[in-house]
């Protein structure tokens, strides 16, 4: 079994802080499941232009309110606690937090904790995928 405590991932390597996101990495590749599970906050106010071409990540809002944008489209969706957006086509996409936005997210392939996002907002392929 594993257990694991927010509360050991503040402060740690794996809460990294941006200006406009927090991201309490909570399991990673290293943990051996095939995907990767974050606590993450987008500030309010932020607008973030973010594709994953590499990797599905579904997001379960649990506190604020904002909007997810679909650029392809233009379509709109707000976002509260209870809502759910999957991103299963690596759809590029804004994330709009009127206030800050928590998020509860799974990504697939999991994760190592080190990513940077690049310049169209998305993180490289990991390397067993290469």
């Amino acid at each position: 079994m594993l257990v694991k405590d927010l509360a050991e991932v503040l402060g740690s390597d794996d809460h990294v802080i941006g200006d406009a996101f927090e991201s309490r990495r909570i399991l990673l590749a290293r943990d051996g499941l095939g995907y990767s599970f974050h606590d993450t906050v987008c500030k309010a106010g932020s607008k973030q232009v973010l594709e994953y071409k590499n990797h599905i990540e579904a997001n379960y809002c649990i506190e604020g309110h904002g909007e997810v944008e679909e650029i392809s489209t233009g379509k709109r969706w707000p976002l509260k606690p209870g809502v759910m957006y999957v991103l299963d086509q690596h759809d590029r996409h804004i994330i709009h937090a009127e206030t800050d936005l928590r998020f509860l997210c799974v990504f697939t392939p999991a994760l190592s904790g080190e990513e940077v996002h690049d310049e169209s907002g998305s993180y490289a392929a990991p390397d067993w995928l290469s």
